[in-house]
């Protein structure tokens, strides 16, 4: 089950965020082979187009369990509505049978500060 975490973003600022990962037992999750994946967009219903893709990678090294997401400060400073969006973050990795398995580790509410200075 995903873990659920608010935060608020400044329109036209960059932000990068570190998501540190542990396994059921406490252990820092092994990444070694996952990818990782996070969008944010109005509301769960909202068109594809108007999904925004944070960059998101796996940090070096991948045995560490950490990932970063970020935005630019242009992406951010194009989001045109103020107030709240949903966000997700998704692992993914292909199991020994070929099978690609997706789990989410991070989900929630993201709230957009409007900037005046654009």
């Amino acid at each position: 089950m995903a873990t659920y975490e608010d935060f608020t973003i400044d329109q036209g600022s960059d932000l990068a965020l570190q998501i540190e990962l542990v396994d059921t037992d406490g252990s820092t999750k092994d990444l070694t082979g996952y990818t990782v994946s996070a969008k944010m967009k109005k509301n769960f219903n909202s068109a594809l187009e108007d999904t925004v893709d944070f960059t998101s990678i796996v940090s070096d090294p991948a045995a560490g369990g950490v990932v970063t997401i970020s935005l630019t400060n242009i992406q951010t400073d194009a989001l045109a509505t103020r107030g709240r969006y949903v966000y997700d973050v998704e692992l993914s990795h292909v199991d020994g049978l070929g099978a690609t398995i997706k789990e989410r580790v991070l989900e929630g509410k993201i709230k957009v500060n409007p900037s005046v200075t654009r």
